[in-house]
C-alpha cells in the first residue's frame, strides 16, 4: 500500500464515529484504515492505542484524532456498503461542513 493514503500533512483534528446500529460487520473498512478493528459484538470499533479518545455507547462509537490520515478515515467511510461511519473535522480545523462523508 502506498502513502497515497495520506492526503495531508499537517495534524488535523477530526473525529470518525461508527453507527453501531447501521453496522453490520462488513469490515471493509478495516482494510481501508487499519485504525479500525472488530470489537467485542463483531462490529467495527477502533484499536484505543491509535487515537486520542474513544467514546463508546451503545449506538456509536466514536474516535477522535490528531494527525495526517483523514484521507484513510474518509475512504473508510466511503468503502462502507452501509454508511455506518462519518468524519467529522474538529471545530477551526478549516472545513465548513461539520460532516465530511465522501460517496
Amino acid at each position: 500500500m502506498s502513502d497515497a493514503t495520506t492526503a495531508t500533512s499537517d495534524p488535523v483534528g477530526y473525529a470518525v464515529t461508527v453507527d453501531r446500529d447501521a453496522c453490520d460487520g462488513v469490515f471493509a473498512c478495516l482494510v481501508r484504515d487499519p485504525r479500525f478493528v472488530e470489537d467485542d459484538d463483531g462490529l467495527a470499533g477502533f484499536d484505543p492505542d491509535a487515537a486520542e479518545t474513544v467514546e463508546r455507547t451503545d449506538e456509536r462509537v466514536t474516535a477522535t484524532f490528531a494527525d495526517d490520515r483523514i484521507e484513510e478515515a474518509r475512504q473508510a467511510a466511503a468503502a462502507c456498503p452501509l454508511d455506518a461511519i462519518a468524519v467529522a473535522p474538529a471545530e477551526g480545523d478549516g472545513e465548513e461542513e461539520g460532516e465530511v462523508k465522501t460517496e
